[in-house]
C-alpha cells in the first residue's frame, strides 16, 4: 500500500440509504489537511457567459495523462485501507430496477469544458454524483488542475448528456449548463502530481438551460432559463470505495484523441462506453502510479474523467462510481491504446468526496 506524504500534492453489499452521508460535517466545514479545496474562477466573471457554441465546438480533448505505453512492470496489490462503504445514487435509495438487455446511456454523464494555463479551450468527461445538496460532479484530477502551470483550470462548466451528433451546434442544452464553484482534490495530486490520486469532486452552482441564437452580426445571443440543481435535473451516480480491485464495470466518456499510430476512431461529439472486469495495473513511474485498476478498453483522450460504474442499472441509468478514467495504456506496444485505468478508490478518495458532498453552492454569478 502506498504511503501518503503529509501536505503533498490520476461488490455487492447491502446498501443503507445515504449511509455514506450520515456522518457529514456542517456545510462548508474546513477540509482535512490532505484535501485541497479551491474556489473556481472565470476570466469573464461568469463561466456561463464565457462559453459560446463556437468555443464549445473548438475545444480540444485534454490529453493530460491519457497517454502511456506499458508492456510489463510490477503489479502491486490494491488493498483496502479501511472498511468498504457505499452511497446510493440519487433517487435509488433502496430502490430496485429490473434488468434490460440494451445499454441505456446515463444522463448523469457529460462533458466538462475549461481553459487551461495556456489559455486553450479544452474538454474532459465527468458525471453527476450523489451529494447532500445535489451539486457534485466527479471527474479526474487533471480535468480540474493544470500540473504544467500548477493552477486550477478557469471557466469550468459541466454539460450533462452532451450531444452533438450532427456535427453542428443546434443551440440546445436539454439538461442545462453548470458552472463550477469549488474544486476538491487530493494534495498528493496537486503538489506531487501523483496519479494514484487523479480524481476530483467539483461543487457546481445551480444551472441554466441556454439556447443560443445567431445574431445578424454573426455572433450568438443566449436565451437563458434557470433550472435549479444538477441532481434534481439528471440525478446522480452513487459512490463506493475500498472494494475489491476486481469488479465488472462500465466506463463512460467522450473520447476524441488519436491513438499513437495516428488513427482517430472517436469524435468526442457523442458518449461512448466500454465494459469489462477490472484488475490491478502495472506500476508506472511516469505518473507515480502504484495502485491503478484497469480493464480492456480503447478509449483515447477526451474520455478522461468519465466514470467507472459498478452495478449499473439500465432502467435507472445509474450505478456506483468505482473509479474515473485517468490513463490510457498501450500494453502490447502496437501504438494503440487497449486499456483504461483509474486510481483505486480508498479512504483517501472518500475523504475528498465527503468534503464535496457536504458543500453548498447555490446560484451562479449572473451570466
Amino acid at each position: 500500500m502506498k504511503s501518503r506524504a503529509t501536505k503533498a500534492l490520476g461488490i455487492a453489499i447491502p446498501l443503507a440509504a445515504l449511509s455514506g452521508l450520515a456522518g457529514l460535517s456542517p456545510a462548508n466545514a474546513v477540509a482535512a489537511d490532505d484535501i485541497v479545496s479551491a474556489e473556481a474562477k472565470s476570466t469573464t466573471g461568469s463561466a456561463l457567459a464565457f462559453w459560446t457554441p463556437d468555443k464549445l465546438r473548438a475545444a480540444k480533448s485534454a490529453d493530460g495523462a491519457l497517454d502511456l505505453s506499458q508492456r510489463g512492470g510490477k503489479i502491486n496489490g490494491n488493498a483496502p485501507d479501511g472498511p468498504p462503504g457505499s452511497v446510493p445514487p440519487i433517487g435509488q435509495e433502496g430502490a430496485k430496477s429490473p434488468k434490460v438487455k440494451q445499454v441505456n446511456l446515463p444522463n448523469t454523464v457529460g462533458r466538462v469544458f475549461f481553459t487551461d494555463g495556456d489559455g486553450e479551450w479544452k474538454f474532459c468527461s465527468a458525471t453527476s454524483i450523489q451529494g447532500k445538496y445535489r451539486n457534485v460532479v466527479a471527474t479526474s484530477g487533471h480535468c480540474v488542475y493544470d500540473t504544467k502551470h500548477d493552477r486550477f483550470h478557469d471557466n469550468w462548466v459541466f454539460i450533462p448528456s452532451y450531444w452533438d451528433g450532427n456535427n453542428r451546434w443546434e443551440g440546445k442544452t436539454p439538461y442545462g449548463i453548470y458552472e463550477a464553484k469549488t474544486f476538491n482534490a487530493h494534495d498528493d495530486f496537486v503538489v506531487k502530481e501523483d496519479y494514484d490520486f487523479d480524481y476530483a469532486f467539483v461543487n457546481v452552482y445551480n444551472g441554466y438551460k441556454i439556447d443560443w441564437k445567431k445574431t445578424t452580426g454573426g455572433g450568438w445571443e443566449p436565451v437563458k432559463k434557470y433550472i435549479g440543481r444538477l441532481g434534481d435535473n439528471v440525478g446522480g451516480m452513487g459512490f463506493t470505495w475500498n472494494r475489491s480491485p476486481k469488479a465488472n464495470v462500465f466506463s463512460f466518456g467522450y473520447p476524441a484523441g488519436k491513438h499513437d499510430d495516428g488513427d482517430r476512431p472517436y469524435s468526442g461529439r457523442t458518449m461512448k462506453w466500454c465494459y469489462g472486469k477490472t484488475a490491478p495495473m502495472p506500476a508506472a513511474p511516469k505518473y507515480r502510479i502504484q495502485e491503478h485498476i484497469g480493464f480492456k478498453c480503447s478509449f483515447t483522450a477526451g474520455a478522461s474523467g468519465g466514470p467507472f460504474v459498478y452495478n449499473y442499472k439500465n432502467t435507472s441509468r445509474t450505478g456506483y462510481v468505482y473509479g474515473v478514467n485517468s490513463v490510457a495504456w498501450d500494453t502490447d506496444g502496437n501504438d494503440r491504446f487497449d486499456h483504461i485505468s483509474s486510481p483505486y478508490f480508498n479512504t483517501d478518495t472518500y475523504k475528498v468526496y465527503k468534503a464535496a458532498a457536504n458543500r453548498w453552492s447555490g446560484n451562479p454569478p449572473k451570466p
